[in-house]
């Protein structure tokens, strides 16, 4: 049987020579901004959230604006990302109660973030390690559920039980990045209908894999 901690070091040392310095692929300028970024992003491509966030930034450019949005005129906005009417009341939500119980300040705890409309642990996950580089646990996405079990470091579905098995196998100083380095390898080449085993840099040591060399 592997021992967990080397195959999981043997896992991260790959994938930061392949991705090295990472950082999320939502594009803000603003904190607050990648929070209502990531609120859209859910059942979304990012490629397509970044296509609406600059129309959406533009028109509604403070944390007031937001909170007293026209629901609709918001709704028709980020249309194109899917959920929209409850994607718009989420984030009127956040923006409103963000506004008075923390002066429009985010806060820089998970247990605190989840308070707010929108945001759930994913998403409080990504706001820490993103915006304060705080690891209170790892970003459980499609990809990153999937490429733990190709890899076989869960057997759950899940996605809090995976957060914890990936913690347990993990060092903390890992969790801000592997993620995201799971999330760039599922897009490149560990693909969910097409695996590209031959060129994914974990083909030595991935359990899954499928050599088909020529």
């Amino acid at each position: 049987m592997k021992n967990e901690k080397v195959f999981s070091s043997q896992i991260y040392e790959l994938l930061s020579r392949e991705f090295g310095k990472v950082s999320c692929p939502l594009h803000y300028k603003k904190d607050y901004e990648l929070c209502i970024a990531v609120i859209l992003s859910a059942q979304c491509t990012d490629e397509r959230v970044n296509q609406v966030t600059p129309i959406l930034f533009s028109k509604y450019s403070s944390l007031e604006a937001f909170a007293n949005a026209n629901q609709e005129e918001l709704e028709k906005i980020i249309f194109s990302t899917g959920f929209y009417k409850n994607k718009a009341k989420a984030i009127k939500g956040f923006a409103t109660k963000l506004l008075e119980d923390y002066k429009g300040k985010l806060p820089q705890t998970l247990s605190e973030l989840i308070k707010l409309p929108g945001i759930g642990r994913k998403t409080a996950n990504v706001i820490l390690n993103e915006i304060f580089g705080i690891s209170e646990g790892i970003v459980v996405d499609t990809h990153v559920k999937r490429i733990s079990k190709v890899l076989g470091l869960t057997k759950n579905n899940d996605p809090i039980k995976i957060e914890r098995d990936l913690m347990a196998c993990f060092k903390k100083e890992h969790w801000i990045y592997i993620s995201l380095y799971m999330i760039f390898l599922g897009r490149k080449y560990c693909k969910a209908h097409k695996k590209l085993c031959n060129l994914c840099p974990l083909n030595q040591i991935c359990p899954s894999v499928d050599l088909k060399l020529t």
